[in-house]
């Protein structure tokens, strides 16, 4: 096959192994510090395309497709674990469902026509916001009781929609701590943003998918814009890990962490600003 004849065993085994880190951390962040899998694969994906040479005019592309490929096993069993737990309020639900669907067609058909400096600049945006709101966000801090009304929630949804699927991230990323900050008891925004993520990822992967077809430059061994063996190794990988985290989450300074973890979406942030500028 050509991919093989163009690429040596040490360079496919660099990215093997690079891939199945980046499932490993992803897991191990997201049990730990309680954030989605997708705001951590983005980021590293990005920076191992960037150091591999992957051309810049599809990295941003193959980084949030694969995320978003990577989110829907992983989303569907977190969603049925919180279910299982009753962490799900129907009422909730129903309400936001609607828009969040109507974002995820909007950002899904946005994507196939926007260039990767865009897609880069909305991840630098919110991953800055979120790094802001990790590292600062007061306890008990609160915006409002319960969702605003039938247009502020249609905005709320759209925009959780919209933005998480140019992102390539679940809903949890966004919806956990808008829907705190709007007092919805934490275990009911954990388990809603599980399932969001569900609505997210399966619609958003498919456009990228879709989008990307014989789209030159890609990774070998890519689907569109989802590479399939970042799928194949870091869906495995983030399910083991995930666990892990949250055991150690009982054990070390979460604070320390979440600050750490904000300082790295910050850098990565300024990094992809700073890759725009040039």
């Amino acid at each position: 096959m050509e991919f093989f004849a163009q690429h040596s065993g040490t360079w496919l085994l660099g990215l093997a192994a690079a891939l199945l880190a980046t499932g490993l951390v992803a897991g191990v962040l997201a049990g730990l510090l309680g954030v989605g899998g997708g705001i951590v694969i983005v980021p590293m994906l990005y920076h191992l395309f960037t150091l591999l040479g992957i051309d810049e005019s599809v990295r941003m592309h193959v980084a949030v497709g694969t995320s978003l490929a990577t989110i829907v096993p992983t989303s569907i069993v977190s969603s049925r674990a919180h279910r299982r737990k009753g962490s799900l309020d129907p009422a909730l639900i129903r309400r936001l469902l609607p828009s969040v669907v109507v974002g995820v067609a909007l950002g899904a058909l946005a994507s196939g026509f926007l260039k990767g400096w865009v897609l880069t600049a909305v991840f630098a945006s919110v991953a800055l916001g979120v790094a802001l709101n990790m590292a600062f966000k007061r306890d008990g801090f609160a915006l409002r009781d319960g969702l605003p009304g039938p247009l502020g929630t249609a905005l709320l949804g759209s925009g959780i929609g919209g933005v998480s699927t140019l992102m390539g991230i679940g809903g949890g990323t966004l919806s956990v701590p808008i829907l705190n900050a709007l007092r919805v008891p934490m275990h009911t925004a954990v388990g809603t943003g599980a399932l969001l993520g569900t609505v997210i990822s399966v619609p958003g992967a498919l456009a990228f998918m879709i989008g990307g077809l014989d789209v030159p430059l890609r990774p070998p061994l890519s689907l569109g814009y989802v590479n399939l063996l970042g799928f194949a190794l870091i869906v495995p990988a983030t399910l083991l890990t995930t666990a892990w985290g949250a055991t150690l989450a009982h054990r070390i300074d979460a604070r320390r962490l979440r600050w750490l973890f904000a300082a790295f979406l910050a850098l990565t942030s300024a990094r992809m600003f700073v890759g725009l500028l040039n």
